[in-house]
């Protein structure tokens, strides 16, 4: 990282790494932001506010030094030049102003450079603050920039390694009664024989954080850290799991309660998962394969989402039946 101050309050840094890949392909990367929480590790969720031309408006969550902050950017893509340059509209304290630019330069011979730029400035320019904002981009910027470089060197099989599927159920009861079990996860040792334990905190209204001990089929149980943001208007959880099983390198989800066709609600869980190829055969066995991995996190992990959506289904409809 090189660092320099252009004045007494304007502070940037300039992170760099190369990767074996087209330029074309590194680029696709960065300027698809729908699969940012799955592709970089900070990253937990963005939402699309609005998009015109090559312009677009973002709302993002990401962790920064083991917090969880949230503002909205505005985008200027620049397919021709493999520019994206971008600036944070509303952003997060102790952040007063910041911005910067992704630039991907041909090396040739399908090898590329990525470059991430940032400025920024801290309201009174304390040397604590400077300094907490520097750490977090240049955390976030090695995590961000060494993923990018992995999944693009192995682009060619990057969709093989997506997993993504979903499964829902149809529920006759009320809509925020099933909300208020998905969001209650801290009741879900009780309510959900999978769940071994389960700590949650949420210090900011909406943001949680989740550790759970979740019981495998062979009856172990494996430990899971995530972040979830809740919508209650919108009766939607999405969630990033920052801490994975070995097979998986990156997960993330959505529970959704919509109203059904025809009546009753379709409550649904989506998960999203990148492959850690290198961990298969360990996880799995000496003959397992691509395939297989794709095959046993489906089965995995739609068993206990499902059993989930089941008892969800059961907690709302019993209070249907209950009026």
């Amino acid at each position: 990282m090189v660092n320099e101050q252009s004045d007494a309050r304007v502070h940037r840094t300039v992170h760099e790494a190369e990767a074996d890949a087209p330029a074309d392909v590194v680029y696709r990367l960065i300027a698809d932001t729908s699969r940012w929480p799955l592709y970089l590790p900070p990253n937990v969720q963005v939402e699309q506010l609005e998009t015109t031309g090559d312009t677009e408006r973002l709302r993002m969550w990401a962790t920064a030094n083991g917090q969880v902050k949230s503002w909205t950017s505005r985008r200027v893509l620049d397919p021709a030049a493999r520019r994206v340059e971008f600036r944070q509209e509303v952003p997060a304290a102790p952040v007063e102003s910041v911005g910067g630019t992704w630039i991907v330069t041909d090396l040739g011979a399908d090898r590329s450079l990525l470059t991430l730029l940032h400025d920024f400035t801290v309201a009174g320019d304390r040397a604590e603050d400077v300094e907490w904002v520097e750490r977090a981009i240049d955390t976030n910027s090695r995590a961000e920039l060494g993923n990018l470089s992995t999944l693009a060197a192995g682009w060619a099989r990057l969709e093989e390694r997506v997993v993504i599927f979903e499964d829902s159920v149809h529920v006759d009861g009320p809509a925020e009664r099933v909300y208020e079990f998905l969001h209650r996860a801290d009741l879900w040792p009780q309510r959900l024989p999978h769940v071994d334990r389960l700590e949650l905190t949420e210090d900011e209204p909406g943001v949680q954080i989740m550790t759970m001990g979740t019981r495998t089929a062979d009856g172990s149980v494996h430990t899971t850290e995530s972040v979830r943001v809740c919508f209650p208007e919108d009766l939607r959880i999405v969630y990033k799991q920052t801490a994975t099983p070995a097979l998986m390198s990156a997960h993330t989800g959505c529970w959704t309660v919509r109203p059904a066709a025809g009546g009753g609600l379709t409550v649904t869980s989506r998960h999203s998962v990148v492959l850690r190829e290198e961990a298969i055969e360990q996880a799995l066995g000496a003959q397992a394969d691509l395939a297989r991995a794709r095959r046993h996190v489906r089965e995995a992990l739609g068993r206990n989402s499902g059993a989930t959506l089941e008892v969800a289904k059961r907690f709302a409809e019993s209070a249907a039946l209950a009026r």
